[in-house]
């Protein structure tokens, strides 16, 4: 992610380009800490900040920094020397208090809105947590700026089952190490939850990277790693280390729930090495076809409530994170320097060894929807689906999408069609429309069950063949209004009777309008049923999507939130496949499978 440089005034001791597997991002806090730097001069000066006499005690700025529980102890001994040393900001010390927490738990908490958090900087493990945190653009707003270390994902085994597939002399592509790993039983391995963890999604996104390049098809590589990984799942990086064998034997003491291997960084493998017996070190594989960093970005939190003078205590800290002595801080907690260049200690320490290529340059960062994609599958994969699609067919869905020569209806069936590839065969899915007196006095009716995609249908064909047909044969009502508060009703009550246990059970709603049928339950009358029918026994979140200008997405999220779900718009309905993806992973992360 590309970062504006520091004012001149404050520039880190040492300069280096952004790595190559950061992702681009258009920042501004850099543009506002320059006012503060520019405009704050003059009004220290007038107003006596500059008062060096003042002891730390009585004249201090204080903040508070939120950090990823591995980087946390670092930034926290740099702040701790920074108080101790009477590091001034203005004339004032700077006292900034640092807080562990885990990075998806905070990028949860800014995207969905709210009071305003108890901290002002954040230093997430990675800048995909940035995008998380961003949502729909509703939550409380972040400013990222600089990276202040980084970390190469690795994959970490004890010694006996790293001997076995030729370390340190062999080395492998992401795709090649996993297929090594999964093509022997008696390698268990392990990765904390891609929905959860920086780590865990940016390894598996390599690995399917990884198979693409190698000809091999990277949906049925990743959907094969995420089944085995599920198994020996854990909620944290920290847990995933947890989980190892106790010595370097591998046998885990006889207990087969240990795992061999696990999908970490670096800095992970070196605090475990430093505190682990000789017998319970680990070795580093680094895939030849780069390894993705662990970036750290120094992100600033509701920048507009801050003070001027928090605006520039932030900026000095961010330059204290950046000079020489924090640099060797970093080292010696494993870290390396933001570029991702290597650190012979650190990568010795960490279990890395010649001619493993851990100077390799970084891999090309995932974009955003890359990202997404994979997170959808992940929970799409491990989370066996049972979906009820409900699609808009009034005549509005002929209206042509602009600078296509198609209309909503044919956009929206070709983005379903594409979004049903990326589900098993164990995935239930089914089709309604809706459009008013459709089928007699009602506004809906059901065009395919919701079943298995890979039962059998007659003629010799299956369910998902039949459902792919049915997506294609969707057409617009004429004259057909929008009959959405039945329809949402009464698709809500079908999904609770026919409600699977074991599977994420959801409602996914298309519609590009509000609702138009003046004979149709109100939306008061609505939303109360709702409220009565929804069961924490029975989760089924119910996710619209708002199809172009026309559609209230706020309206439809109000709604849909009552259930667990959400709404989310967008403007072309080509984006229909992501979002879907999107907001299954999102509803699947608050836990609605019992």
């Amino acid at each position: 992610m590309g970062r504006h440089s520091l004012p001149d005034a404050y520039a880190p001791d040492e300069r280096r380009d952004a790595p190559r597997g950061r992702r681009r991002r258009t920042i501004s806090i850099a543009t506002l800490l320059v006012l503060a730097v520019a405009t704050g001069t003059a009004v220290a000066a007038k107003g006596g900040l500059w008062a060096f006499s003042e002891s730390c005690e009585n004249a201090a700025v204080r903040l508070s920094l939120v950090a990823s529980p591995d980087i946390a102890p670092a930034v926290r001994s740099i702040a701790e020397e920074a108080l101790a040393d009477e590091v001034r900001s203005d004339g004032r010390c700077l006292d900034v208090e640092v807080v562990a927490r885990d990075s998806s738990e905070v990028a949860a908490e800014l995207a969905g809105g709210g009071k305003a958090p108890g901290f002002h900087i954040w230093l997430p493990d990675s800048d995909l947590w940035l995008d998380r945190a961003e949502g729909l653009g509703e939550g409380i707003p972040v400013s990222p700026s600089d990276s202040v270390a980084s970390s190469p994902v690795v994959l970490a085994i004890v010694p006996s089952v790293s001997k076995r597939l030729g370390w340190p002399d062999k080395t492998y592509a992401w795709g090649e190490l996993v297929t090594a790993i999964l093509q022997s039983d008696k390698v268990r391995l392990g990765a904390a939850d891609p929905a959860r963890s920086a780590t865990g999604l940016l390894a598996l996104t390599s690995i399917g990277s990884s198979s693409e390049q190698q000809g091999e098809d990277s949906d049925t590589r990743v959907a094969e790693t995420a089944k085995v990984l599920a198994e020996r799942m854990s909620d944290s990086d920290a847990q995933a280390l947890g989980t190892l064998a106790r010595s370097g034997s591998g046998t885990g003491g006889g207990d087969a729930k240990r795992n061999q291997a696990v999908l970490i960084s670096e800095q992970a493998a070196f605090t475990h090495n430093g505190e682990a017996a000789d017998d319970g070190k680990l070795n580093l594989f680094y895939p030849e076809d780069g390894t993705p960093l662990l970036d750290y970005p120094y992100t600033l939190v509701n920048r507009e409530k801050l003070t001027l003078a928090q605006s520039r205590a932030a900026l000095r800290f961010m330059t204290l994170l950046n000079d020489g002595d924090s640099r060797a801080t970093f080292a010696r907690y494993g870290f390396r320097a933001p570029d991702g260049g290597a650190l012979s200690t650190v990568v010795t320490s960490a279990g890395g060894r010649a001619p493993q290529p851990y100077s390799t340059s970084a891999a090309e960062a995932p974009s955003a929807k890359r990202l997404q994609e994979m997170l959808g599958m992940w929970t799409i994969t491990v989370r066996s689906a049972r979906l009820t699609t409900v699609v808009d067919a009034s005549g509005s869905m002929s209206t042509p999408v602009p600078g296509r020569a198609q209309s909503r209806m044919d956009v929206t069936k070709e983005s379903l069609i594409q979004a049903l590839s990326q589900f098993t065969p164990d995935d239930e899915i089914g089709l309604w429309e809706f459009a008013t007196t459709l089928d007699g006095e009602k506004d809906y009716r059901e065009l395919m069950p919701t079943r298995r995609l890979g039962d059998p249908a007659q003629g010799g064909s299956t369910h998902r063949e039949k459902l792919t047909a049915a997506f294609a044969g969707l057409q617009p009502v004429p004259g057909g209004a929008t009959g959405l508060y039945d329809t949402m009703l009464a698709s809500y009550k079908e999904a609770l009777s026919t409600y699977v246990k074991g599977k994420f059970n959801a409602l996914v709603i298309l519609t590009d309008g509000s609702n138009q049928d003046e004979r149709s339950i109100s939306r008061g009358a609505l939303l109360a049923e709702l409220k009565e029918l929804v069961d924490p026994e029975r989760p089924v979140p119910v996710i619209v999507i708002a199809v172009g200008p026309d559609a209230d997405r706020t309206e439809v999220a109000e709604i849909a939130r009552i259930t667990g779900g959400d709404g989310y718009g967008v403007s072309d309905p080509a984006d229909i496949q992501a979002v879907i993806l999107r907001a299954i992973m999102t509803a699947g992360q608050r836990g609605h499978v019992p």
